[in-house]
Parts: C-alpha cells; sequence; structure tokens
C-alpha cells in the first residue's frame, strides 16, 4: 500500500491499522523530496511541500510524457483549497500559489460581511443578483490566478504550457477557464502509481 496524506496524524495512523489489520499490508506513505520519478523540487524546503501536491505534479507529468510531449505545465488542483504549480520543461517544479477554494471565499464573506448569506448562484459574465456576483466572483478570483501561473511558466519557458486540473471542484471550474486545461480525475492516483513502479524498480 502506498499513499500520500495530508490529514492529521490520528487519521493516517487509523488507516494503517486498518491495512494492517484486513490484509496484513504495511502502509508507505509518500513525501515530498529533492527528486523523485522524474520530477525536482525547487520549492525552498522541499520536504515541507504538500505531499498531494508533489504527486500529483509527478501524475501529470508522466501522463505529459505517455502522450509523447515534452512542454512545461500547470498542475491545479480544485478542492477546500486550490493549488497551481509550475513545473519547467525538465521537470524541474518552479513553485506555486495556495489559494482559498470556493466554499472558503464564500464562507469568509458570509461570516466577515453583516448581513450578506450566501446562497448558491450561477456563474455569469454580468451577474445581476447578489448569489450569481458571489458564484462569479469566486469563480473568476481562481481562475484568474490559474491563467496568471500560465503566463508566468508560458514567458519563463518560452513556451505554452500543458495544463491540467484535478480534484472534486475541478469540473466546477473547467468550464471557466480561458486556457484550455484537460481534466483528470485520477491526477493523483496515477502520481502514486508512476512512484511505486520507480520504488519497486531500485
Amino acid at each position: 500500500m502506498i499513499g500520500c496524506c495530508v490529514a492529521a496524524d490520528a487519521i493516517k495512523r487509523r488507516v494503517e491499522e486498518q491495512m494492517e489489520e484486513l490484509w496484513d499490508v504495511p502502509g508507505q506513505w509518500v513525501v515530498a523530496s529533492a527528486a523523485e520519478a522524474g520530477l525536482s523540487n525547487g520549492y525552498d524546503h522541499p520536504t515541507r511541500l504538500g505531499a498531494d501536491r508533489w504527486v500529483g505534479m509527478i501524475g501529470a507529468r508522466h501522463r505529459m510524457l505517455a502522450a509523447g510531449a515534452q512542454r512545461p505545465m500547470v498542475v491545479v488542483m480544485v478542492g477546500t483549497a486550490v493549488t497551481v504549480e509550475a513545473v519547467d520543461t525538465g521537470g524541474r517544479f518552479l513553485g506555486g500559489f495556495i489559494l482559498p477554494g470556493h466554499g472558503i471565499m464564500l464562507k469568509a464573506l458570509e461570516s466577515g460581511t453583516a448581513g450578506l448569506h450566501v446562497p448558491t448562484g450561477e456563474v455569469r459574465t454580468f451577474p445581476t443578483n447578489t448569489s450569481d456576483a458571489l458564484t462569479s466572483g469566486g469563480t473568476f478570483a481562481i481562475s484568474g490566478a490559474i491563467e496568471r501561473m500560465v503566463q508566468h511558466v508560458r514567458g519563463h519557458c518560452g513556451a505554452e504550457p500543458a495544463c491540467y486540473m484535478t480534484g472534486g471542484a475541478g469540473w466546477k471550474m473547467a468550464p471557466h477557464m480561458a486556457v484550455p486545461f484537460e481534466l483528470v480525475d485520477t491526477l493523483i492516483f496515477d502520481g502514486l502509481l508512476v512512484i511505486a513502479r520507480e520504488r519497486a524498480k531500485a
């Protein structure tokens, strides 16, 4: 069993206990490192990079290489938080953004603004009611950060990046992007499979 976990240690221990009780299989947990599976880590302190971010980038890079491409990448995970990662053509993680996901943005507005309640709205070009204005504002704030990273990578690497999106709310964001993204639900699992194969060879 190989996995990545960004939850509390108690949850990790519970998973380990269940795996050992049911199948007598010890758990191996991926943590970010200086380099693994063809990706090198440009973070100031490589082991402090979230394991989910690291594994997702590895999955995206190997997906791109399997398709016969060799390009820089932007890898986005849309969940409770949104992460936006930049990887150069040679597979070096350049850095990334972390920003609040839609739910956190809306809760912050609701708790910080008197009388503002957050019902579900639609994404509109020109919202004409508060519900749509809130939903559109959150969506375009996230898409704007992602598109800015695409510009950064394009300028830094001198090439058009391959763009991948994953995460539970990725399907909500993908239709509202000005640049094309491939939506891949399994990106973290893909990365774990790559890591497992590479470690088995070692």
